[in-house]
This record gives structure tokens, C-alpha cells and sequence, in this order.
């Protein structure tokens, strides 16, 4: 009795030494998914900065160590602001406007681009919190149904870009009836854009939160 009773102990102090040696393991090899951190931004997975860490599908670029940048279809980079893990979640910085010979252009640095194109084949979309402003327009815009009256949001923006200051501009928020891969400009459409995530038009201008926010699925 005595001696079926001790084996019986053993077994259950084997089974507990396993299930340790388990949960040790499992937290190991989460660990080195996770990439290093960039700059002052954690790499959460499932992204990838590097072949040995997170997953391919999931690539995004650490610049000179500091600077995280995510590459649209083109192979335009933009500097990653934020990561929301829980929420499957991330804000990339708007283009910049181009300057010329040291003066402003109204002119989008992604326009050879022709603007933010997503690969669809990635698990990447544009989410429907950004609104988008357009501006150096052609008149072909006042046949979408995109608000290009005095009132919109752009007129209140076009102030801080003087090359763009009382050309035809618009906005829209970027809703789930338009494409989820794309915001365009164009020579002969709209030249430049910048958009604002979660827009609150009755703060001042330089308060807005700028930026594209994107978001992910989960890996399957």
C-alpha cells in the first residue's frame, strides 16, 4: 500500500515537472517571435522586421535602427507612428508635401506613386476611421459625391500648405463603400493628401490626430 501510494506521488510530481517544462517552452518560443524593438516602438507579432522573427506576411521596415517604416504595393515607405496589438491596429504618417528648390509644392511625396496602394494579397486594409483631404484638384472632382464646398474640413488645413492655399479641394471619409487598398492622386486628379484618424472638426487644426490608420487580420 505504502509503496503504491509513493509511485502514485511520483507520477503526479512527473506529470507537473512536464506540464512546467511545457508552459516554459511555449513562453520560449514566443519570445522569439517577437522582433527587437525599433526606435522607441515595440515590434509586436506577427510583424516582421527581419527573417528570424515574425511573420513574412506581416513585413515592415526598421530604418537605421530607429524608425519604423511600412512599404505600400509601389514601394513608398511611411514611417509608422503607432501599433495597437489588441486592436489589430497601426497609424502610418501621411505623405509630406514636396518642396522644390526650397519652396513648398502642392504636390503629395508619394505622388509618382499616385498616392497609398495596399497589396489586396496582404492582410493589410485602409480601416474606415480616416478622413481624407485632397487638394490641387481638377474640376472633374465636383462630379464625385466628395464635399469640395466651403465647408470642408480642407479649407480649414489649406492654411498651413501655401502652395495649396484656394486651390479645389475636398474630403471624405474613407468609408466601407470605397476600395480598403487605396487613396489616389494624380497629375490631371487631385495632386496632394493628407488625412486624420478619428477627426474632430472642432479642435484647432494642429491638434488633429494625422496620420492613415490601417489595419490587420490576425494569422490564421
Amino acid at each position: 500500500m505504502v509503496t503504491s501510494t509513493r509511485s502514485r506521488v511520483l507520477e503526479i510530481i512527473s506529470m507537473l515537472f512536464v506540464v512546467i517544462m511545457i508552459t516554459k517552452i511555449g513562453h520560449v518560443s514566443a519570445d522569439l517571435g517577437a522582433c527587437p524593438k525599433c526606435g522607441s516602438l515595440q515590434v509586436p507579432y506577427p510583424f516582421s522586421t527581419d527573417d528570424s522573427c515574425g511573420d513574412p506576411r506581416y513585413k515592415i521596415y526598421c530604418n537605421n535602427g530607429n524608425e519604423l517604416q511600412f512599404m505600400s504595393a509601389e514601394g513608398f515607405k511611411y514611417k509608422i507612428l503607432s501599433i495597437d496589438s489588441s486592436a489589430n491596429k497601426l497609424i502610418i504618417h501621411p505623405p509630406d508635401f514636396l518642396v522644390e528648390n526650397n519652396t513648398p509644392t502642392c504636390y503629395s511625396s508619394d505622388l509618382s506613386s499616385q498616392g497609398l496602394r495596399l497589396d489586396e494579397h496582404l492582410p493589410f486594409n485602409i480601416s474606415t476611421r480616416n478622413t481624407v483631404m485632397l487638394f490641387n484638384c481638377s474640376d472633374n472632382i465636383l462630379l464625385s459625391p466628395l464635399n469640395c464646398s466651403s465647408n470642408s474640413f480642407c479649407r480649414q488645413f489649406e492654411d498651413k500648405i501655401e502652395a495649396c492655399r484656394g486651390t479645389l479641394c475636398c474630403h471624405f471619409l474613407k468609408d466601407s463603400h470605397m476600395t480598403s487598398y487605396m487613396i489616389r492622386v494624380r497629375l490631371g486628379g487631385c495632386t496632394a493628401y493628407t488625412s486624420v484618424v478619428d477627426i474632430r472638426p472642432q479642435d484647432p487644426v494642429d491638434n488633429w490626430n494625422y496620420g492613415i490608420e490601417l489595419q490587420w487580420l490576425p494569422p490564421n
